[in-house]
């Protein structure tokens, strides 16, 4: 086996965060409403992509990607062995729905 093909099986892929993709995240979700049920939704619909859902009060000291009524989205990132925040979605594997109702919504 080439060395080139080892590599390849052993490449992580990882799937694509875009904005297109963070606006359609933010359109089903101002559709379906903010909770777990929405974030099981779009597990279904992007099962490559992680999603978290948590109130938005739980997360402090960072600036969210992108703010809606309701919510906000957060970026996270697996890529350097640890699940953390980032800002950077050239790093992003996730997205943190946080609700800014801490009734939860549907």
């Amino acid at each position: 086996m080439s060395d080139a093909a080892a590599f390849d099986l052993h490449r992580v892929d990882t799937p694509l965060i875009d904005d297109p993709l963070i606006d359609a995240v933010m359109a089903r979700i101002t559709a379906d409403g903010v909770g777990e049920g929405a974030v099981m939704g779009l597990r279904k619909a992007w099962p490559d992509i992680h999603f978290t859902y948590c109130l938005d009060d739980d997360i402090w000291a960072l600036e969210p990607y992108r703010e809606a009524r309701g919510f906000n989205i957060y970026l996270v990132t697996g890529r350097y062995h640890c699940l953390s925040f980032t800002g950077d979605i050239g790093d992003a594997t996730g997205l943190v729905i946080a609700s800014l109702d801490d009734g939860g919504g549907a």
